[in-house]
């Protein structure tokens, strides 16, 4: 995974989470059955990170890989077209070089 795509995945989960802590704390509500709801987010939370760490650990394929294996190979594929059109327009120059020289 790349540094780009981990920092996106960190900062989506803190969003995630934080937003949800948030929304359960102003919700009226006792105490008790705050902490419990709290205490339940955070440890759903909790397991979709460590999924998440063992999936990229073990190497598997997550919808973020894919997209990000998929971005990479256009990036890669319109270089290799990029470089191919500039060897064609340096070899029109050569041979348009050598022509003026005979």
């Amino acid at each position: 995974m790349s540094k780009k795509s981990g920092n996106f995945l960190m900062a989506f989960l803190a969003g995630a989470a934080t937003g949800a802590i948030l929304g359960i704390l102003y919700a009226p509500d006792k105490g008790s059955n705050t902490r419990e709801k709290l205490s339940f987010q955070l440890d759903k939370y909790r397991k979709l990170l460590q999924d998440m760490i063992n999936d990229f650990v073990e190497g598997k394929d997550t919808p973020l890989t894919s997209e990000a294996k998929s971005q990479g190979q256009k990036v890669v594929d319109e270089a290799k077209n990029k470089a191919e059109r500039l060897l064609e327009d340096v070899d029109e120059l050569l041979e348009q070089i050598r022509g003026k020289k005979v």
